[in-house]
């Protein structure tokens, strides 16, 4: 291909041989940051390498960058010193309310400030960037969305769990954990999970360490057998990741034996039984 052609997005630097240690992928200035923008970007699950190279240049760029608590301390750490950072997250102990997030995204970005809107996964799975995006256009503010590699897919990965497989399942279904099942008018049909676990479809719950008792209940309760494996990852690709296994009868009792503790993703469903082939010759990222 002739060397015009090359896209300066796509060009690869090396300094030292064919080392890939040494490479350095080079961006356009417009994938910088840009005053008045607000970019709401996903951080991946946790571990920093895993960041998109779009991410890394807007973080490094930013004015201002206003973080979730789904953020690891070592990437929070390594935010550029001249950035006003803020710490946004929704903690047990205090849960910084939405509207005050939208505001500082408005103050900032009308001030001309260069805004990272930094989110544990990715934006737009449980990440609130939707409600975020529609206050900014409210408000006339350009922001651009910047995918993130989510939990959904990152923790079955790291677990050695597939969430399909020609001979096991076909689908998955990713559902959040704080729709309890006892909720009023709750949003989610069990009877149809049920079933679709049951045909063996894989059912992703994020955020769902504190009401797996009230989860797994309504899945038996609507049907689902009660020896479906189910894998429980804590902390995926952070450096406390953990990952417990069992079935929808036993998976309850061994989380709370083994202190598993938010943030967790459950895995249920056939594929969670393919770890045992995978875990012995799997290495860690």
């Amino acid at each position: 291909m002739d060397d015009a052609t090359t896209s300066e997005a796509n060009s690869v630097d090396r300094t030292d041989g064919d080392s890939a240690e040494s490479a350095h992928i080079s961006l356009p200035t417009q994938h910088r940051a840009t005053g008045g923008t607000v970019y709401l970007v996903g951080a991946g699950p946790g571990d920093p390498s895993l960041l998109t190279v779009r991410a890394r240049t807007l973080i490094e760029t930013a004015d201002v960058i206003l973080h979730d608590a789904l953020i690891r301390n070592s990437m929070v750490d390594s935010l550029p010193s001249g950035a006003v950072v803020h710490d946004v997250g929704k903690r047990v102990e205090y849960k910084t309310p939405q509207s005050e997030i939208n505001e500082l995204l408005v103050e900032h970005a009308t001030a001309g400030d260069a805004v990272v809107r930094l989110k544990g996964g990715d934006p737009f799975v449980f990440g609130r960037g939707g409600e975020e995006a529609q206050h900014l256009a409210a408000h006339d503010l350009p922001f651009q969305i910047v995918p993130g590699v989510s939990s959904v897919l990152a923790a079955p990965s790291v677990a050695g769990v597939p969430l399909t497989h020609r001979d096991v399942s076909s689908n998955f279904t990713v559902i959040t954990g704080h729709e309890t099942p006892d909720k009023e008018e709750s949003a989610l049909d069990w009877t149809g999970l049920s079933s679709m676990v049951k045909a063996g479809g894989t059912l992703v719950i994020l955020m769902g360490v504190r009401t797996l008792d009230q989860n797994v209940s309504a899945l038996r309760e609507h049907g689902a057998a009660g020896d479906i494996p189910v894998a429980v990852v804590q902390k995926a690709t952070w450096d406390g990741q953990r990952v417990v296994t069992g079935t929808l009868d036993s998976i309850v009792q061994t989380v709370q034996s083994e202190d598993i503790s938010a943030p967790a993703t459950t895995i249920i469903g056939n594929v969670s039984a393919v770890r045992e082939e995978l875990a012995e010759c799997q290495q860690s990222l």
